[in-house]
């Protein structure tokens, strides 16, 4: 599974709740890999970080709703990096340890995690425990509606529109793509990113993606927005203002 990180400035997440922006600072990529793709398909924003002191600094310039940290990290530990933001702020934590004593979680949470995780767990499972954190610190879980140049997408509704103009139905799968290229939008995705986004890890193919593009970029048309889905030839593809 490729890694694509979910930043950029040109898209809007508005009503309420907002989208959530979570922080995974995990050094094993293959489980940064998954736990990136789990958190996006549940609808959220996820930064990835492999190290304790890029992860500061990316706290410090992302302002993540929630950070999930593991412990054995290079450069400065899961420890320190709790210890260092919780000594500014009150940004959630939960950590991902194969730490599973009692000590372990005691210090853990001593140490200001709102929430403590021994490895292995399921997706499904970490999900929850986020939904739940995020709702005791009094934040919402679930995104609502994408705004990019005039171009409005509700998630809920499967229906992208302008402004003053009727919407347009999408199904469900050209909700994910332009859901997905909205929030990279400017970026160049993968191929295999996308399938990933739309479909997950055992479902679609390059073929599949194209036709699916091929419809989304007919709607876009119809709703008469600047916004265009540009070919990268050999790459993927890219959500660009015209």
């Amino acid at each position: 599974m490729r890694e694509y990180l979910a930043h950029t400035s040109l898209v809007t997440h508005h009503a309420s709740p907002l989208l959530m922006k979570i922080l995974i600072v995990e050094d094993d990529l293959a489980l940064s890999d998954v736990l990136a793709f789990t958190l996006r398909r549940a609808g959220y924003e996820a930064l990835v970080v492999h190290d304790g002191l890029t992860a500061v600094a990316t706290w410090e310039k992302e302002s993540p709703d929630l950070i999930v940290l593991d412990l054995n990290l290079p450069k400065l530990d899961g420890l320190g990096v709790c210890r260092h933001i919780r000594a500014h702020d009150k940004t959630p934590i939960i950590i991902l340890s194969v730490r599973g004593s009692d000590e372990a979680i005691v210090t853990g949470l001593e140490q200001g995690a709102d929430d403590y995780i021994v490895k292995p767990f399921s997706p499904s499972q970490l999900v929850a425990r986020i939904r739940a954190v995020l709702r005791r610190a009094g934040a919402a879980a679930t995104p609502g509606i994408l705004t990019l140049a005039g171009l409005t997408l509700d998630r809920a509704r499967n229906e992208v529109q302008r402004p003053d103009q009727p919407p347009i139905h999408l199904t469900p799968l050209e909700t994910r793509l332009l859901e997905t290229l909205m929030i990279h939008a400017g970026q160049v995705l993968t191929s295999e990113g996308l399938i990933t986004a739309v479909w997950g890890s055992d479902g679609g193919d390059k073929t599949m993606l194209k036709q699916l593009v091929y419809r989304l970029r007919a709607k876009l048309e119809e709703v008469g927005t600047a916004v265009q889905i540009e070919t990268i030839p050999g790459v993927g593809y890219s959500l660009r203002q015209a």
